[in-house]
């Protein structure tokens, strides 16, 4: 009685799963699991209610109890005979309105799923199924959606005779021209309708064929018709791919011959466009399922390459109405999500110059409407309710469009790919666009909601993720195409700055580690560090240190701007400060100070100690690199700016400055600058003044706490530093030792004398260990002046044999 469900047998149901639609068209609630006995007793309630002929709510429940398990019961020809009987009551007995449409849907379970149905028990149905439809009593809409969809599966089925498929096909046409009004706007019988067609399409009799593309083409032009909508589409796209396999099988060559001349290639006023485009996506994706032999695979072949024009045809109507300008974007918004969602879909199509176009305005406008959202919540922020743009950011990320982006993706990477070098180009340059104004107006947008209005602005954050991963796979595309020995250095040095800059505007999005964002890095930072120029214009692309800290959009207006909490232009100026230290012997000492050193300064005092870490490292990389053609003038920026450094650093230490980062850079700077430079000098002078701000109990504490660090810091250099600068450092530390407690004296001591006794420079050496002894000294009689410090202090031969 029952069996395993197979849903794939109701074209219906295939339909709106394959869509992604959202509206249940169930006719009552699904039961997954029936029981036999359950299953018995239903039609047990039904025979008895015939017999009878009293139709009360048992009855009605009886028939909801079978139809809420259609997907795994089998209906029998004896119980279709039965429900049969129930339909030529209607003159003679009062029916439950609702009952009409469920003995109509068991009739459909009936017939698709029966082997070889019998001839006289369709027959009777049919007579039954009009002698309902002609009392207009009992119209419904439902009644009307059910009677065209089962009309459909019968004149499908193959064992039946021409005449019944005729009879068939006739009422499922009169239904949908004479009462499609009743059913029209219900957006849940939409795939009925569809399905029921779809199934008329399928049969083997050519009668009324055009009638029936007429219906599926036209019904979306109609008063009372549905919306085009995405889900339609893919509904339509889908459907024509089932009709087409089911005619590659059948080898229904006439068929597919006259789909071709009346659907692909012959516009008709009276066919939605976006039908006809869904439609001829739905043959190329129905063609690459290998139904082809001989004669039958010519035809598919003209009939695929019908669709592909089709296709092209659409793309150019809509570039020449001007498919980039915003108008048109509003106006063709539900065709380009189609474009998008069937050429993800359909499979390979060749590569044209307006599908391109099409499809880079679909994903740039439609698949990431983050444009259109920003500027709405902009304008209306403070004015309007959230909650609606909250529903619909929210129905964004929910529907298959959204969901698809990654295979939308993937077809407009292989469309790029066969692009001339014309549209490549037309292509990036509307894609790094796309990150611009992505990062102007998320960053916007997150001032004005962080704290606000959280949950909003997590949900467009979801949409703006999805937009990096497709920046990053097309970035990568690109590089493949442009990056080659082959290609013109100019070019190169063109497309690697333009992605470095792109990725910047998204660095704010990345959340994961890439493969594909890992390897595009590496190519063009590859290419940058070959030539000056590409290094200098990826580095003036950094946003200016006045419009870093007083920028003077409108919507700062509204709001306290503070530099250090906009989030997303830090996230932006951190990828500057990691990448430039790759390619900063290729920067020029005046580009250095006149874009960089500003802003690397201004961030030094970032309290995200990531963010500071890598402005240390910048300074670093700077200290560290030369350039024969300026060593002069390099070498002053760098004095230049190590005592800005030091300020900078040193003023918001411990609590922002990672001690990390201050120690790479004072190791960098004394090892570095030249000989006795001043500013090695300030350095010192910088670090002793700073730890004697700590107290003694942070100098005498773990070597995790800041002022141990700086005491660290300040014994490491006695190894660095240049010999002219040594007695100063000496006379420093002595005066910083002597003060501190006996304990940490002994530490301290301890220190120098394992560092000085592993030293091999004899230049050094002997110095520090008079300076060595001197200071045990002091320390031992208690002594808190150093002016004996800088004359020669005789030693005790033991001392001097142990260093």
């Amino acid at each position: 009685m029952a069996r395993k469900a197979n849903n794939s047998l109701f074209l219906e149901e295939w339909l709106r799963t394959v869509s992604g639609s959202s509206v249940s068209g169930d006719l009552v609630q699904q039961n997954s699991a029936p029981s036999a006995r359950s299953i018995i007793q239903a039609w047990s309630e039904i025979r008895e209610s015939l017999q009878n002929q009293n139709f009360d709510t048992r009855y009605l429940q009886a028939l909801r109890a079978l139809v809420s398990s259609e997907s795994t019961i089998h209906v029998a020809d004896p119980q279709a005979k039965l429900l049969i009987s129930i339909l030529a009551l209607r003159e003679d007995v009062s029916l439950p309105s609702d009952s009409y449409t469920l003995v109509l849907r068991l009739l459909y379970v009936w017939i698709r799923k029966a082997f070889r149905p019998s001839q006289a028990l369709v027959g009777s149905a049919v007579q039954a199924i009009r002698g309902v439809v002609d009392d207009r009593r009992n119209l419904q809409p439902t009644l009307v959606a059910q009677s065209v969809l089962v009309s459909g599966a019968f004149a499908c089925v193959p064992s039946l005779s021409g005449d019944l498929k005729l009879l068939c096909l006739e009422l499922l046409c009169r239904l949908l021209e004479e009462e499609y009004s009743l059913v029209g706007s219900q957006e849940e019988l939409v795939p009925v309708l569809l399905a029921g067609i779809g199934y008329a399409l399928s049969s083997s009799l050519d009668v009324h064929y055009l009638r029936l593309l007429d219906l599926l083409f036209g019904i979306w032009l109609k008063d009372e018709g549905p919306r085009g909508s995405v889900t339609h589409g893919l509904m339509v796209l889908h459907l024509i791919e089932w009709v087409m396999s089911g005619y590659m099988r059948s080898n229904y060559i006439n068929k597919m011959s006259l789909f071709a001349n009346e659907v692909l290639e012959t516009s008709k006023e009276k066919y939605t466009v976006f039908a006809v485009f869904m439609a001829a996506a739905g043959v190329l994706r129905a063609s690459t399922a290998g139904f082809s032999n001989g004669a039958q695979s010519f035809e598919i072949s003209k009939l695929r390459n019908s669709a592909e024009k089709r296709i092209e045809f659409v793309a150019q109507l809509l570039v020449s109405n001007g498919i980039v300008t915003l108008p048109t974007i509003q106006r063709e918004g539900p065709l380009l999500k189609c474009f998008a969602i069937a050429l993800a879909r359909c499979g390979s199509v060749s590569s044209s110059a307006p599908l391109l176009l099409c499809l880079t305005s679909a994903l740039l406008t439609q698949v990431f409407p983050l444009g259109q959202i920003y500027e709405s919540f902009c304008k209306a922020f403070g004015k309007e309710p959230i909650g609606p743009r909250l529903i619909w950011v929210r129905k964004h990320l929910s529907n298959v469009l959204f969901k698809e982006s990654g295979a939308i993706t993937g077809a407009f990477c292989n469309q790029y790919i066969s692009a001339s070098e014309e549209n490549k180009y037309i292509v990036e340059n509307m894609t790094w666009d796309f990150c611009q104004n992505l990062y102007l107006q998320h960053r916007q947008i997150t001032l004005l909601l962080r704290g606000i209005e959280d949950t909003l602005l997590g949900d467009i954050e979801k949409i703006a993720e999805s937009s990096f991963l497709m920046v990053v796979v097309f970035a990568l595309a690109v590089t493949k195409q442009w990056l080659k020995p082959i290609v013109s250095k100019e070019r190169k040095m063109e497309t690697s700055v333009k992605i470095l800059v792109s990725f910047s505007c998204v660095e704010y999005f990345r959340h994961i580690r890439l493969p594909e964002y890992m390897e595009t890095i590496r190519e063009v930072i590859s290419c940058v560090q070959e030539n000056d120029a590409p290094c200098v214009s990826f580095v003036e692309s950094i946003p200016s240190y006045n419009s870093l800290t007083t920028p003077r959009d409108l919507f700062t207006q509204r709001i306290k701007y503070e530099w250090s909490r906009d989030d997303v232009q830090t996230s932006r100026i951190l990828f500057y400060l990691r990448v430039i230290p790759t390619c900063i012997g290729r920067l020029s000492a005046s580009d250095f100070r006149g874009v960089v050193a500003s802003t690397m300064f201004l961030y030094i005092g970032h309290p995200n100690r990531k963010v500071a870490r890598a402005s240390h490292t910048l300074l670093v990389a700077f200290l560290s690199s030369a350039k024969d053609s300026e060593e002069d003038e390099r070498n002053q920026l760098k004095e230049h700016l190590v005592f800005y450094y030091m300020q900078r650093s040193l003023e918001v230490y411990p609590e922002i400055t990672p001690f990390e980062g201050l120690a790479s850079g004072v190791a960098t700077l004394v090892r570095h600058l030249p000989a006795g430079s001043p500013a090695i000098f300030y350095s010192v002078h910088s670090l002793v003044e700073k730890a004697s701000t700590f107290s003694t109990n942070s100098l005498q504490g773990r070597k995790s706490d800041p002022g141990s660090q700086i005491l660290e810091l300040l014994l490491r250099l006695v190894s660095l530093v240049d010999i002219q600068v040594l007695p100063y450092l000496m006379k420093s530390l002595a005066q910083l030792i002597i003060k501190l407690p006996k304990e940490r004296q002994n530490m301290v001591l301890g220190e120098l004398y394992g560092q000085v006794a592993e030293s091999d420079d004899v230049i050094r050496k002997p110095s520090l260990v008079s300076w060595l002894q001197s200071l045990n000294y002091l320390c031992s009689n208690n002594r808190t002046e150093v002016s004996a410090f800088g004359s020669t202090i005789d030693t005790s031969n033991q001392l001097g044999a142990r260093l």
